[in-house]
């Protein structure tokens, strides 16, 4: 009776064990299973949101090229006066240049019927002069709305594209015609290939443009139709490219924007992890599919694991019936599963500190470029200012040396400034400060970076601004105005025995107008017209870019106001022209 009740016992606790071993792996894997599609969404997010950056990036440093551009004089000109073969050449030749210099693919002029009457691609065999498109909706809706972007693929070179476009207008505000900017996105798509999952890009009709694996693209995502496979065909969107279906089925909603799916796809009937992002601009959506094999590895090692917990915590029983080993392998045990938590939770922890650097890292690419860009005057005039410091001090005139470091520091303090704009730019917050300001400060610290030169050239520098001229914007932004106007108007008179610079400043009803003339000569008149315009420059080879009044022009805009030029009898004068603050405003 005692042998037989000892193994009814052994057998009830085998099977107990058993039992327990079975639902712990059960539940194991269930909390495994959310947990692991939870961490791997997450995941695909962040990589997605990083493709997102890479993509709006890219866009971004084309978006203002046609709408730039199409202030162009000579490209309204061609469009007023279309037959004629030396401005086309000339433009062609242009275009051809501006396209190698802004890196994008093809540059090219519609007229206001469409067809192409310049192109940077004027010598290639796929030369888009002659052609017509005016089928595309880029043209319409450069024609209506002055703007517009599509993705399709070329029917003359067959290559797809991204297409924005801006109108060229007259004075009068009549559209002349269209300016398109081409980019090939091949290269970048090239680039995600060897990324882990597939990532695809889908445009608004819900089709596969750009992929990291070829198979899959031209695949649409959900069903065309009749009405929309015809408006394809008529806007031939995509060609000679055949459309594929790509059917899925959900499986499980995981979150927003996640879930499992049933994909019949080039690699078979398989189940993904599917992530979604909208790109609200462009009308794109990013989808990123990832193997779930990773989350099944996760799952049998969390039951394996549950396993062993299990199996642990049986022979714990067991051993209760022993004297004092009880409690040490209990105890044991225990500082092990509180090992094992806390090791896992160092490991999530140092991954979430990856991904946030990896976020820091981009924004800090961004900034950096910015920087770079916009540092470069305040650069300038410290590097002028340390030479003079320099020979201050080799003649131990100590007094004007202190006098030079304090300058030294407010330039050290307007870089500063600038680093904070930037940041604040980078975090698509208001785009530059509005604050009380007075002019005759601003240009003070202005002519106070260009002391070095002004004295070492003899410049004979008059001024008349009144006290109370005060105008609402950015300190930093205005005064790299003024400093661009009073390097151009010291360029100008580099040759001229005697040199005289005049800043004058006189309130016109509710606005201020502060002019900068020299004693230069002069622009010759047939260039008025043109010296706001990008790239346009009269200085010699390596001396400017042709940006600086294009810059400036545009922050004067910003700021409410207006820049203009033209001669009197002495030389050029700039005028300025911006909104008088209000007496009390806030500072």
């Amino acid at each position: 009776m005692s042998a037989l009740s000892n193994r009814l016992r052994v057998t009830l606790i085998v099977a107990l064990i058993l039992i327990g071993l079975l639902l712990s792996m059960y539940w194991a894997g269930r909390l495994a299973e959310q947990r692991a599609w939870a961490e791997r969404a997450q995941e695909a997010q962040g990589q997605l949101e990083l493709y997102a950056q890479a993509i709006h990036t890219q866009v971004e440093r084309f978006r203002s090229v046609p709408a730039l551009l199409a202030l162009d004089s000579d490209i309204q000109a061609l469009l007023a006066e279309p037959g004629n073969r030396a401005l086309r050449r000339q433009l062609n030749q242009r275009l051809e240049q501006q396209n190698h210099a802004a890196g994008s693919s093809v540059l090219y002029l519609l007229d206001r019927d469409g067809e192409t009457i310049a192109a940077s691609n004027w010598r290639d065999w796929s030369s888009f002069v002659g052609n017509n498109y005016a089928f595309r909706p880029y043209f319409r809706d450069a024609v209506s709305n002055d703007s517009g972007r599509y993705f399709a693929v070329g029917v003359t070179t067959g290559i797809p594209g991204y297409f924005l476009s801006s109108s060229v207008k007259n004075a009068d505000g009549e559209v002349l015609g269209v300016l398109v900017v081409k980019l090939e996105l091949e290269e970048m798509q090239r680039d995600w290939v060897g990324q882990p999952g597939i990532l695809l890009i889908a445009d608004s009709l819900d089709i596969v443009i750009l992929t990291n694996r070829p198979a899959w693209r031209f695949r649409y995502l959900r069903p065309l139709s009749d009405e929309v496979r015809s408006r394809l065909i008529d806007a031939r969107r995509y060609a000679e490219q055949t459309l594929q279906p790509l059917p899925s089925s959900r499986v499980q909603q995981l979150a927003e924007g996640s879930e499992r799916r049933l994909v019949d796809g080039p690699d078979g009937r398989r189940e993904y992890l599917w992530q979604r992002l909208a790109l609200p601009e462009d009308d794109w959506t990013l989808h990123l599919l990832h193997d779930p094999q990773m989350v099944v590895a996760s799952v049998r090692s969390y039951r394996l694991a549950a396993a062993g917990v299990w199996m642990t915590l049986a022979f714990l029983l067991l051993y209760l019936a022993q004297r004092g080993k009880t409690r040490r392998v209990e105890q044991r045990s225990r500082s092990e599963l509180e090992h094992l938590v806390h090791e896992r939770t160092r490991e999530l922890r140092t991954a979430q500190d990856e991904l946030v650097h990896a976020a820091r890292m981009a924004a800090l690419g961004q900034m950096s470029a910015a920087l770079a860009h916009e540092i470069n005057q305040p650069l300038t005039a410290l590097r002028m200012q340390l030479a003079s410091l320099r020979l201050l001090l080799d003649s131990g005139r100590d007094g004007e040396v202190r006098e030079g470091l304090g300058h030294v520091e407010g330039l050290l303090e307007r870089m500063a400034a600038l680093t904070g704009h930037l940041k604040t730019f980078a975090r698509k917050s208001p785009a530059g400060l509005h604050q009380r300001l007075s002019l005759a400060e601003v240009l003070e610290q202005a002519l106070q970076l260009l002391s070095p030169r002004i004295r070492s050239e003899q410049v004979e520098v008059f001024r008349q601004i009144p006290a109370e001229a005060a105008v609402s914007g950015d300190a930093i932004r205005l005064e790299q105005v003024l400093i661009n106007l009073l390097h151009n108007a010291l360029d100008a008179m580099a040759e001229r025995p005697q040199r005289r610079l005049r800043i004058l400043c006189q309130l016109n009803g509710d606005r201020w107008q502060l002019s900068v003339g020299d004693n230069g000569g002069g622009i010759a008149s047939e260039h008025l017209d043109q010296v706001f315009e990008p790239f346009f420059t009269t200085k010699p080879v390596g001396q400017g870019l042709g940006l600086g009044l294009a810059v400036s022009y545009g922050i004067v805009r910003e700021m409410g106001g207006t820049l203009e030029v033209s001669n009197d009898e002495h030389g050029a004068v700039f005028t300025l022209t911006l909104p008088a603050a209000e007496a009390h405003a806030a500072e």
